[in-house]
């Protein structure tokens, strides 16, 4: 009876264990990244910005500018070609066979947007590091103002076009009852009211989720059910193919990153060239 019981307790426990990685995706908490951090195969990656990066950052954690990844000229935001991406990984330490943990203080946007782009290159291990200051005193993270440098590495991209589109795949989808186009954007945004940034309106028949609504007013991530309800109530459900973008598709990384790790979404993309290139061609369908 004993060994009845005890075989029961494992699989509540299994179960339980179970569901909680299911609900937190590929975040990792600061208990768990207490440990995975004295693995030498893992990588931990700043993408705050610069200044506060000097001021404080983990211990060891190298810096990556999102902004390097990108194209210069316009439309903004455009990535660069996955060899240039994955170049610029390799000189800042980063191997696509790493286990790599990213953070920023930013509501985890810029985590994210990194996230979903070493998605695109086919990076396997990529988690974020759970923002939850308590947390990291609870597991006695290490903070330090000295500047880490990883050593150069190769990346070897996979790249991975099922999480990304361009116009030409947009243009020809706006109609199509089985995607739905969404607008992360504030809602000022999306209706063009907004003064600054200056907004045409939005790709037409696109639904508006604000990113910001993902978060709580901490900036932490809220828990899945609500999650799971603010998508269903804007109509962005798991049957269909999911597109999102805002003005340069940075903001769409934490919408992707919730719906394909947390949610499960089978089929989410992401517009690269987003409402700046969406714009900058007259005959393209906007709506206020």
């Amino acid at each position: 009876m004993n060994k009845l019981f005890k075989s029961i307790g494992i699989i509540i426990v299994f179960l339980a264990t179970a569901t909680l990685g299911l609900a937190q995706g590929d975040i990792i908490t600061a208990k768990d990244f207490s440990k995975v951090i004295k693995d030498k195969n893992t990588i931990v990656v700043s993408v705050q910005s610069k200044k506060n990066y000097g001021v404080s950052h983990i211990k060891g954690a190298t810096h990556l500018d999102h902004k390097l990844l990108y194209k210069d000229g316009k439309p903004e935001g455009l990535l660069k070609s996955a060899d240039d991406l994955a170049k610029i990984m390799g000189e800042n330490g980063i191997s696509n066979t790493n286990t790599i943990i990213l953070y920023d203080g930013a509501k985890d946007k810029y985590a994210a947007r990194v996230y979903w782009i070493l998605k695109y290159l086919g990076a396997e291990n990529v988690k974020i590091l759970e923002k939850d200051m308590k947390a990291w005193r609870s597991a006695r993270v290490p903070l330090t103002k000295a500047p880490a440098k990883a050593k150069a590495t190769t990346f070897t991209p996979k790249v991975n076009d099922a999480v990304i589109v361009d116009m030409a795949w947009m243009k020809s989808h706006l109609n199509d009852a089985n995607v739905v186009i969404v607008d992360v954007r504030k809602t000022d945004e999306f209706t063009g009211k907004s003064a600054k940034p200056v907004s045409p309106g939005h790709i037409t028949g696109a639904k508006n989720l604000n990113w910001e609504t993902l978060v709580n007013a901490q900036g932490v991530l809220k828990d899945e059910a609500s999650l799971a309800s603010l998508f269903k109530s804007a109509g962005i459900t798991s049957d269909k193919t999911i597109v999102f973008y805002c003005a340069t598709s940075v903001r769409a990384g934490l919408p992707y990153f919730v719906t394909t790790t947390i949610l499960n979404y089978p089929n989410v993309k992401v517009y690269d060239g987003a409402m700046n290139e969406w714009a900058s061609v007259s005959s393209n369908p906007i709506e206020k």
